[in-house]
């Protein structure tokens, strides 16, 4: 794994080979971030990073000078390894060791990004729970986005907030939005 762009750019990252993750490939990550670098100024944003894994996803945000990172994930062994890497990086990653929904159904944070990358054998349903939960606990700032990561054979477009989808190779990154206010 790599870091893309930012003050960390080209820096290889190895895992531990014993932990239960499928990092965001780099095609599809510098995709999302093609995406995302038209609308954000990642020094001024809030990001949370469900099912973070290895990290790969708020290593880049934090490359990019994102402060306000907070990296989510069940398994202790992951949680462990992006304190480390951050702290060895210098890099400033707020880590909880959480069961995302739980997370979701507690948390008073709120952040302009949310993204969520569960494992890509969850139902539909497991799916569409973190979207509901994002949208119901009101956890995405005004003009904030929530995507989720998927494989090619999930569609969770029919949700409301959907907005769009972006798809690179085998990856779906499906992006949600607060309705807009329209006014008369």
């Amino acid at each position: 794994m790599r870091i893309i762009s930012g003050k960390l750019k080209g820096r290889r990252l190895k895992a531990p080979k014993n932990l239960p993750v499928r990092p965001t490939t780099d095609m599809a990550k510098e995709g999302l971030f093609n995406v995302l670098n038209n609308t954000y100024y990642f020094d001024s944003i809030d990001v949370i990073d469900l099912f973070s894994g290895t990290g790969n996803i708020s290593y880049e945000f934090a490359s990019r000078g994102t402060k306000n990172i907070y990296a989510i994930d069940a398994n202790h062994n992951c949680i462990r390894y992006i304190y480390n890497t951050a702290k060895e990086l210098d890099l400033d990653i707020n880590t909880y060791k959480s069961d995302v929904y739980k997370f979701l159904e507690k948390t008073s944070l709120q952040a302009d990004i949310i993204f969520a990358d569960p494992p890509y054998d969850f139902t539909t349903e497991k799916f569409l729970e973190i979207v509901e939960l994002v949208f119901k606990n009101n956890l995405l700032k005004e003009e904030g986005v929530l995507i989720v990561e998927h494989s090619k054979h999930t569609d969770i477009s029919e949700h409301e907030n959907h907005a769009f989808d972006k798809r690179y190779g085998g990856n779906v990154f499906s992006f949600f939005e607060n309705p807009s206010v329209e006014e008369d």
